[in-house]
């Protein structure tokens, strides 16, 4: 994921003068990034769609957590020209029913780059220079997406992440923030993180800063 804070981009002969323009003039900030690599060990994701040249990456949540929704844009808002939209699905009987919100930020060669680190060969993994962009804004978008809080302790759905790759990011959290976890196998959904109350502590007070008025119960705060 090299340079992927500041860094200009071509353009592509075929888009106008003023999206060429918006395009060239783009560049994404540390805040930025931190958000798009943290939401990428949650729920976010990124691809190249067919035809496609450069990725784009999609943010999408329940209903309930529209909110979040909103606040990501407002971060990515220079990268995404359409705001959040309702996503529609059908049941068994036809009846068409709201299931989430989302939204997708332009196509971008920076974007691309992300998108090389995080899917190699189109399956989502752990990039081995992960640790240079990770940091606290990160780890708190993480929490928000796929934290959860129970007994005074934080766990972390890590099921789509294989066993070494759990243990990868165990390391990078105890090397960057002394901060002790482990994980259990979650029957057959895959792998579970978790930290006992005092490391849960720690992390909160890393992160609280950065957590949104309603996800903070997914570190211990009644709404």
């Amino acid at each position: 994921m090299d340079n992927i804070v500041g860094s200009r981009i071509g353009t592509s002969k075929f888009e106008t003068k003023s999206w060429r323009l918006k395009k060239a003039n783009l560049q994404l900030t540390s805040i930025q990034s931190s958000l798009i690599v943290g939401s990428l060990l949650g729920d976010g994701t990124m691809r190249i769609g067919d035809g496609a040249v450069n990725a784009n990456f999609k943010v999408e949540h329940g209903l309930e957590q529209k909110e979040l929704v909103f606040w990501k844009y407002e971060i990515l808002k220079p990268w995404v020209f359409t705001e959040p939209k309702i996503s529609y699905r059908y049941d068994q009987n036809g009846k068409k029913y709201k299931k989430s919100w989302w939204f997708r930020t332009i196509r971008h060669p920076i974007l691309t780059n992300i998108q090389k680190a995080f899917y190699p060969k189109g399956k989502k993994i752990i990039p081995n220079d992960l640790p240079r962009f990770f940091n606290e804004f990160a780890l708190a978008c993480w929490i928000m997406d796929d934290g959860s809080y129970s007994n005074s302790k934080v766990d972390i759905s890590t099921y789509s992440f294989t066993l070494s790759e759990v243990e990868r990011l165990l390391n990078m959290l105890a090397n960057k923030f002394s901060l002790e976890g482990s994980y259990y196998r979650d029957r057959d959904k895959g792998y579970r993180m978790y930290f006992r109350k005092s490391e849960t502590i720690k992390m909160v007070e890393l992160i609280e800063p950065h957590v949104i008025p309603s996800m903070r119960y997914k570190i211990g705060f009644q709404s």
